[in-house]
């Protein structure tokens, strides 16, 4: 699992900087380490924090971070090859450690070699739950020593880690950028016309995608 590593280390990054603005939104380190362990999705728990904090409710927190969630629709259909041979309770398991990154890094392995598969997901996905247990959990006993970040200035470390994180995942070509930057923009726009958050970037990320699709066709067709 040491392909896994690398990814791991921003995970854990990025869960400290989650733990320390959740601890200091009123969440206590235990609450912060239960949602990790068992939401396991890094954004949906920002968005879901940053919800409830702004006094949206525990059912708007819980339906915005759902709605955050609805990726995860289409890598788990992804994974119907890789885990169709395995017992109900692990592939429930698997469906739960799967991340992003554990997730993008067994497709990618698994397109070099075919062999790879369920326990390849499994183990690096075990690797991902424990850091961003870990690191959400540490940061929130950080956060609740620390003074308050938003009176420092500092509360953009939600934006910055999710910059960090888009750069990483950032295709090389221009052409295929043009879907990131409609995403972008849309949700900006959506934004500034008062559209709440999550709603906004939903459906900025369906029209990214459904660019991506036509682009995809147009050049095979090409």
């Amino acid at each position: 699992m040491l392909s896994i590593l690398p990814l791991a280390v921003g995970a854990a990054l990025y869960g400290l900087a989650f733990g320390v603005l959740a601890a200091q939104a009123g969440f206590p380190w235990w609450g912060v380490g239960l949602m990790s362990a068992g939401v396991h999705a890094g954004s949906s728990q920002i968005v879901a924090v940053d919800q409830f904090s702004a006094g949206s409710g525990l059912v708007g927190a819980i339906v915005a971070g759902a709605i955050m969630n609805l990726r995860y629709l289409g890598i788990t259909a992804s994974l119907a090859g890789i885990l169709a041979r395995l017992p109900p309770w692990r592939r429930l398991l698997a469906l739960h450690l799967t991340s992003d990154e554990n997730w993008a890094l067994t497709i990618s392995e698994r397109g070099k070699d075919p062999s790879i598969g369920a326990p390849f997901l499994l183990g690096a996905g075990s690797v991902m739950f424990v850091t961003w247990f870990a690191s959400t959990a540490i940061g929130a006993q950080i956060g609740a020593v620390l003074p308050d970040l938003d009176a420092a200035g500092l509360g953009f470390a939600f934006t910055a880690a999710f910059i960090a994180m888009a750069r990483s995942m950032a295709p090389r070509r221009i052409a295929a950028f043009l879907p990131w930057g409609v995403t972008f923009a849309l949700a900006i726009g959506l934004n500034s016309a008062e559209i709440s958050r999550a709603p906004a970037i939903l459906a900025a990320s369906l029209a990214g995608l459904a660019l991506a699709a036509l682009l995809r066709t147009y050049g095979r067709r090409a």
